[in-house]
């Protein structure tokens, strides 16, 4: 029920902002925040995790990645950067799933706008990357991050369109929101000159356990 609460529910946001989702009112009422609380999911949304392993996924990107578009941008743009483009992957999300009850919760989406950032920022860096083997030993290995980051966005979009093949746009994600890093990625690729303006760039490599 908490994330029924905070989560950002796509029908319930599009029959508030008067959007048709074709959804009988009455079949979403009884998952739907009351009142105003509903425009404030796309916001909490992004604080909340299913899980440990949700929870630890997106922050190893964000540590590997953040500290150095933090540092292109200063602690104040960086948060701001943050949030707009978590509610443009929101956005993205809820505009694909229009009549989805299913309540959208992570920070993956604007995790995706920081690693669309650090493209545009450095994109002749290499990346310090480790693959488990046999789960007891691991291989370090350096790889492009336009090579691994490309390669991120392309399983998203590819998993983006054969949602929108399948009948069941939601059942078809398998509980990922792919749209969600799609837009949050695009965001974070137009917006970082904004954020960035006036700004000189450095930077720190980190490690990407399992990249």
């Amino acid at each position: 029920l908490f994330f029924f609460d905070w989560g950002a529910i796509p029908a319930c946001l599009t029959d508030r902002f008067g959007f048709d989702p074709e959804t009988d009112p009455r079949a979403i009422a009884f998952v739907c925040p009351e009142g105003d609380r509903v425009l404030a999911t796309p916001f909490t949304s992004m604080f909340l995790h299913g899980g440990w392993l949700h929870l630890i996924g997106n922050m190893v990107f964000l540590w590997v990645f953040g500290d150095n578009v933090e540092d292109a941008m200063g602690h104040i743009r960086y948060v701001v950067f943050y949030l707009v483009v978590g509610l443009a992957a929101g956005a993205a999300h809820i505009f694909m799933n229009q009549n989805d009850i299913i309540p959208a919760i992570g920070a993956s989406g604007a995790v995706a706008g920081v690693l669309g950032a650090y493209l545009v920022l450095y994109p002749r860096a290499t990346v310090a990357a480790i693959l488990p083997i046999f789960i007891l030993f691991w291989m370090p290995f350096r790889v492009p991050a336009v090579l691994l980051i490309g390669f991120w966005f392309l399983l998203q979009l590819f998993n983006g369109i054969a949602a929108i093949a399948a009948t069941d746009i939601t059942g078809a994600g398998g509980g990922i929101a792919w749209f969600a890093h799609i837009g949050g990625f695009i965001a974070g690729l137009v917006l970082v000159r904004v954020f960035t303006l006036g700004r000189s760039r450095r930077g720190r490599l980190r490690v990407v356990p399992g990249a």
